[in-house]
């Protein structure tokens, strides 16, 4: 059963730069779902619904909802983001994981991982306009995802959190300074985002943008500073954050990492690790544990991946 649409939400003042910046996320909130069930896989203690809903940008959102079959809800809802590149089947055993611990989970792919996109070319950026408009798609494909989850009778809106890897990661930090309704974002491994991954701190171009004509890195690096996830972080509050990153990771550097934390509000809590870009299951773990505190799951039933 589904709720009522969700009201409009207010957001807090900010100044007029900021202002227009926070309007490029904006959507009609009131507009439907128009949700399509694909596939359902009825297991014993939950169901897997293969579905698509519709993106306010164009184009349809391909996304998994796992369900616990227990009638003991109204559950938890829980959104999960992966890496580039990637899509939403990379947090499968995470997202069977999660929904063992009476969760509603939500795991969708990016508009880069579209069907209609796989084949754009063997990496999903294009280093052009196309990465700006995607990311900015993408934050509101995620604002309707809560609308999917906070529609649903099962779910309870006080109990919403967002959970990324990586990428995923790094767009929960924007997703946090325009999303209120979200509690919880856990962000793991993650920097601040695309500028801050190709760039040093100094600002010297690093790898694929170093090998870009001067003029294309210049007009790329001006579409995406203004919104740059490391920008927005400090919005979350009140909402908590939990940053986990590695100690050895070979995709996102100490610095960048630090600065991600930095960036982000308090109330904060931030874990280090002995491993590479790929987290042991002890992250995965602790991820439950504090999901546990923060949105009431039960992480002693937590299968980790």
């Amino acid at each position: 059963m589904l709720r009522d649409a969700p009201a409009i939400l207010e957001m807090t003042p900010v100044s007029t730069a900021e202002e227009e910046t926070l309007k490029l996320f904006e959507y009609d909130p009131l507009a439907p779902l128009d949700v399509e069930l694909v596939t359902v896989a009825e297991l014993n203690r939950y169901s897997i619904h293969e579905i698509t809903y519709a993106s306010p940008k164009g184009g349809r959102v391909p996304a998994t909802l796992l369900v616990p079959n227990a009638s003991s809800g109204p559950f938890a809802g829980i959104i999960l983001m992966h890496g580039l590149p990637g899509d939403r089947t990379n947090n499968a055993s995470f997202a069977r994981g999660l929904v063992a611990t009476g969760a509603v989970v939500l795991a969708m792919d990016a508009p880069f991982a579209r069907p209609e996109n796989r084949n754009r070319s063997s990496w999903p950026l294009t280093f052009d306009e196309v990465d700006r408009l995607e990311q900015i798609q993408l934050m509101i494909d995620l604002r309707r995802g809560v609308d999917l989850l906070v529609a649903r009778e099962d779910v309870d809106p006080e109990r919403l959190a967002y959970v990324g890897y990586s990428y995923g990661a790094a767009m929960g930090g924007l997703l946090a300074g325009i999303e209120p309704r979200i509690k919880a974002f856990g962000l793991m491994v993650g920097d601040g985002g695309l500028v801050s991954h190709f760039t040093a701190a100094d600002g010297t171009p690093l790898t694929e943008l170093n090998r870009l004509p001067q003029e294309q890195r210049e007009d790329w690096l001006e579409l995406m500073e203004p919104i740059e996830p490391i920008r927005f972080v400090s919005r979350a509050a009140p909402a908590r954050l939990f940053f986990q990153n590695a100690l050895r990771d070979e995709a996102v550097s100490k610095e960048d990492a630090l600065a991600y934390q930095a960036a982000g509000s308090e109330p904060k809590q931030i874990e280090w690790y002995e491993s590479s870009h790929f987290l042991p299951a002890e992250a995965f773990r602790h991820m439950a544990n504090w999901l546990g505190t923060e949105v009431g799951i039960d992480a002693s039933r937590f299968i980790g991946p």
